[in-house]
């Protein structure tokens, strides 16, 4: 419950440009759904379906291409496109090899070039001469009206053109860059594979039987939680007020992310945190019990639906490893890490790591052991974002009002017998 004497800071995104996208998402899931169209196109329309509605809802409703944040004086007329032109042609120079590096990666790294990933690289390939060539009049556009149009883009081309750049703002703009590139790609990857696990349904399939029905409502969540996040990636631009403030300079906060994701992914199968040695899934475990079957089913899908809800509420402005704006609003009044802590707990519930088909102590120890080393590798991620936004006042501020207002820290102290943090009292 909030506290009227002590208000939650203001979120930088509004509840309303994600249940934009939601609504623009849901519709084309019905008309796919209606017309059986669930190929990879059809995928990929999701995140169009998703993204237009969230822009739309963010630059007319939320206005927010007038944020202070963005750098840009609309009031003050653009300034003469000659006056920016030597700039914005450095800028330019940086962009393309920027793009230029990306692409040499994606050619050296072969796992770009089968299975999901081929989805796409095929995009990124068809979509490369339109975006090289919209690239030189929307850089000009936006400089003439930049209020500083030298920013980390223009010290990344100086740096490319051999000319006195700002080392740290080169820096900045390669990670920014590194995050997108790479991130980006999984994301396209696995969009198809998501939105056609929806749209490939029965809906009596669905709903015979509450496995079936838990799994539905699952993949209707992850389908979410992927399309939105990959408008997160794709729309990363100044007029939206959805850049990137700054990208994560923690070493630390680069390895616990990237082990979490292909191709470095360490919980996957047969990998050395693979917690499914000799066990199986809930529905497994539940076989016969219908009554359990409801319970955990329905507890797995409320886990999987604040996953999502994490997701939702950035609107557009999801990215793993970057600032983007301090959100304080939806899932993220309860907990700093709503989408870690949801996430850890369906592992627990889904996969149930103390039971065994083959009844080996050994399995039941190791999986719980690896879950938890898993467990720990989220709560690590978890920190070091936590120790690069923590150089912004907003979110010192909404972090502050966390450990005094949100439910999840007030439970832990509470299980720890305090009733404010670092405040001690015998337990009740």
């Amino acid at each position: 419950m909030s506290n009227p004497a002590d208000p939650c800071p203001k979120s930088a995104v509004s509840h309303g440009v994600g249940l934009a996208g939601l609504a623009g998402l849901g519709l084309w899931t019905l008309v796919a759904r209606h017309y059986g169209m669930d190929g990879p196109n059809a995928g990929f329309a999701a995140v169009v379906a998703c993204g237009v509605p969230m822009l739309l809802w963010s630059l007319l409703v939320d206005r927010v291409h007038r944020n202070a944040s963005t750098g840009i004086d609309w009031n003050a007329p653009p300034r003469p496109w000659r006056t920016v032109l030597d700039v914005s042609l450095v800028k330019i120079a940086g962009l393309w090899a920027t793009w230029l590096a990306i692409a040499v990666f994606y050619c050296i790294a072969r796992w770009y070039w089968s299975g999901d990933y081929r989805f796409s690289m095929n995009l990124f390939m068809g979509a490369a001469p339109w975006l090289v060539a919209a690239s030189v009049p929307y850089v000009i556009w936006l400089d003439r009206r930049l209020i500083e149009p030298r920013d980390a883009s223009y010290a990344f081309g100086q740096w490319v053109i051999g000319g006195n750049a700002d080392r740290t703002e080169v820096a900045h703009h390669a990670r920014a860059w590194a995050v997108k590139g790479f991130f980006l790609a999984f994301m396209v990857s696995i969009v198809p594979g998501n939105f056609a696990g929806v749209v490939a349904w029965r809906v009596e399939d669905a709903f015979s039987h509450p496995v079936a029905l838990a799994s539905f409502l699952i993949a209707i969540m992850f389908m979410i939680d992927v399309c939105m996040a990959t408008v997160g990636y794709m729309l990363t631009m100044k007029p939206l007020d959805s850049h990137i403030r700054t990208a994560n300079p923690l070493l630390a906060g680069w390895v616990a992310a990237l082990i979490c994701y292909p191709p470095f992914v360490l919980m996957g199968n047969g990998g050395p945190l693979d917690y499914h040695a000799g066990g199986a899934e809930w529905d497994v475990w539940t076989q016969g019990h219908g009554v359990l079957q409801w319970l955990l089913g329905g507890w797995l899908v409320l886990l999987t639906g604040i996953y999502a809800w994490a997701t939702v509420a950035f609107g557009l402005r999801f990215s793993n490893l970057t600032h983007r704006g301090i959100l304080t609003h939806g899932p993220y009044r309860w907990t700093r890490h709503p989408a870690y802590l949801s996430k850890n707990l369906f592992w627990w519930f889904s996969a149930l790591p103390f039971l065994s088909l083959s009844g080996s102590l050994t399995d039941m120890v190791r999986n719980c052991a690896l879950l938890g080393v898993t467990n720990a590798v989220y709560y690590w991620r978890a920190k070091t974002e936590e120790a690069h936004l923590g150089t912004d006042a907003d979110y010192r501020a909404y972090s502050d009002w966390m450990e005094r207002n949100g439910m999840v820290p007030r439970f832990f102290r509470r299980v720890a017998g305090r009733t404010s943090a670092g405040a001690a009292q015998p337990a009740e």
